[in-house]
């Protein structure tokens, strides 16, 4: 008979296992339906994901299997606001206000045993960007937050039994802040393209792999944000000529190309790609607030202006 602890550290690495088939099929991006229904284990199922955010299956003995931070709904702040600490860790928050609370006493046994979890980020309702192996090494019950790292995929497995040495601790740091950038930047790309319907703004293109989200102003700009009303959905080439400033949308959303552009004599690419849509006004979203904002337009019209 297999003891608690055995069946913990089987559970976790075939949830691990479960998590790069499925990423390899469907992408970074996994539903709830996915994550929910989990995987059998011994003729069990194990899901990786509940109701709450901090989440343990049945089969688990002890402590949770994921923690998750929910989607962020269309006109709301997110329920709780995990984020980036100053030493480069997510800063969990706890279930609820008691530090007693069953969840949290089985994170701060995650904590004291070193056990790798799944953090699930919410990216849209219904669809969570998993990532894994992520350490509870940290907790604050006056802050009512625990400290989280996310490790390397590879490293962070073979040396979950040791303690972090200086040399771990500096890697977790580092791949936790690329991994959160990364996560936010995604939510970013998934509400522009769902706001969007998965259409260009511009020449109406609804393949969604040839699709991204494009900054209004760059990410890195002070006004930059990455908001809906900062973003367009636009295909592959509009999306280079409008960075490349070939193409600029005025604030009252009209397109407008560049002048050597529109003059130049070449192939249909060119004609129908570029030339054609001088004037045109770019397709919008339905809901008002996710229509791009004209003062973001208009600084980055002027950009173009400059650089035209």
């Amino acid at each position: 008979m297999r003891s608690a602890e055995g069946i913990d550290g089987d559970v976790r690495l075939r949830a691990f296992d479960f998590l790069n088939e499925q990423t390899a099929i469907h992408g970074e991006v996994l539903p709830w339906a996915i994550l929910s229904k989990g995987f059998p284990y011994d003729g069990i199922r194990v899901p990786l994901i509940g109701p709450q955010g901090i989440f343990k299956p049945a089969v688990l003995p002890e402590m949770p299997l994921s923690i998750a931070t929910a989607p962020v709904r269309e006109g709301q702040e997110r329920p709780y606001d995990d984020g980036l600490d100053e030493h480069g860790l997510l800063a969990y928050r706890y279930r609820g206000t008691d530090p007693r609370h069953r969840d949290n006493v089985g994170l701060r046994l995650a904590q004291q045993r070193r056990a790798p979890l799944v953090y699930l980020f919410g990216v849209v309702k219904g669809e969570y960007m998993p990532v894994w192996p992520v350490f509870i090494v940290g907790d604050d019950p006056s802050a009512l937050t625990f400290k989280v790292a996310i490790d390397d995929r590879q490293l962070g497995l073979l040396n979950s039994v040791a303690p972090p040495d200086q040399a771990a601790e500096a890697r977790r740091s580092y791949v936790t802040v690329l991994t959160l950038r990364r996560l936010h930047q995604r939510t970013f790309s998934e509400r522009v393209l769902n706001a969007y319907h998965q259409t260009c703004a511009i020449c109406r293109l609804r393949h969604r792999e040839l699709l991204d989200a494009a900054h209004i102003l760059p990410d890195g700009h002070p006004h930059g944000e990455p908001i809906v009303p900062n973003g367009m959905a636009l295909c592959k080439l509009h999306h280079a000529a409008f960075d490349a400033n070939i193409l600029g949308v005025r604030p009252d959303y009209s397109i407008e190309v560049r002048h050597d552009i529109l003059i130049e004599v070449d192939g249909p690419m060119l004609r129908h790609g570029l030339q054609e849509i001088a004037g045109q006004l770019i397709h919008l979203p339905r809901n008002a607030r996710d229509r791009p904002r004209a003062a973001l337009l208009e600084e980055r019209y002027e950009m173009f202006r400059r650089a035209s």
